[in-house]
């Protein structure tokens, strides 16, 4: 297994955090995988391998493909963490409406 690194940054991390920013700015969650395969191909072809475009492809899919499944990976966990914490917390007794 091998970093990608671009100025002493994993590029995975960064595409996550740029597709986390984007999310909390207001733009679509449906849209942030096509982002970031889109941001890991332009890292790929521009900041990897820019004398190599379809090696530059590759390994920029690579860099995509792999920060949508950190993403998807935390964010299960985190909706899996929380509906255990719900379960665990007893039951409050409603009052009666009068």
């Amino acid at each position: 297994m091998f970093d990608v690194q671009v100025f002493g940054v994993s590029a995975v991390g960064a595409i996550v955090a740029v597709c986390a920013l984007l999310k909390e700015v207001g733009f679509p969650q449906k849209y942030a995988p096509l982002v970031a395969v889109a941001l890991g191909i332009m890292t790929g072809i521009f900041l990897v391998d820019p004398h190599n475009w379809q090696q530059g492809i590759v390994t920029g899919l690579s860099l995509g493909l792999s920060a949508v499944g950190i993403h998807s990976g935390v964010k299960n966990v985190k909706e899996g963490v929380l509906n255990l914490v719900e379960k665990d917390q007893p039951a409050q007794p409603q009052q009666p409406q009068q």
